[in-house]
């Protein structure tokens, strides 16, 4: 690991309101990110040893993270508020463009316990609340091509 700097303060900007993040430099090609309530992660590039993220991975954490808060709710109400669920997001980076074009979003949660139309139905509920709620999503929307699979079956979310 590289030796990180004895001081990083992320500089306090005139524009910080709801919603601001930071970054700052803490050691060579590594950054500290910070939000408004204390939360901390550790940033930096793919070459680097230890525990961080990279970029691009914030960026699917990101959409992963949306697609799970966009259906938490609908699914409780359906599989009680103890469902087991982890969402997936895969993808690399495009070398030559050096930009994202596709991400893979895969919901792994059990509706075995549903029968077939009652499955059907929650699967409908939850694509639609991902494309209406989830911000992220929306964001990239036509600028990353999105697919996603929620329990193994393909919808359109996004």
């Amino acid at each position: 690991m590289t030796d990180q700097t004895t001081e990083h303060v992320h500089a306090v900007s005139e524009r910080i309101g709801p919603g601001s993040v930071s970054v700052t430099r803490i050691a060579p090609r590594r950054y500290e990110g910070l939000n408004e309530r204390g939360a901390t992660v550790q940033i930096g590039g793919a070459e680097l040893e230890g525990e961080h993220f990279t970029p691009g991975e914030l960026l699917k954490l990101a959409l992963a993270g949306c697609v799970g808060l966009s259906v938490d709710r609908v699914a409780a109400r359906r599989l009680g508020d103890d469902y087991a669920m982890t969402v997936w997001a895969h993808g690399r980076s495009d070398e030559e463009s050096n930009r994202y074009q596709h991400i893979g979003e895969e919901v792994i949660v059990d509706l075995s316990v549903l029968d077939a139309a009652d499955r059907e139905k929650l699967v409908g509920i939850m694509a639609r609340a991902i494309e209406k709620g989830c911000t992220v999503g929306r964001s990239v929307e036509g600028a990353i091509d999105v697919d996603t699979a929620i329990d193994g079956t393909h919808v359109d979310a996004h």
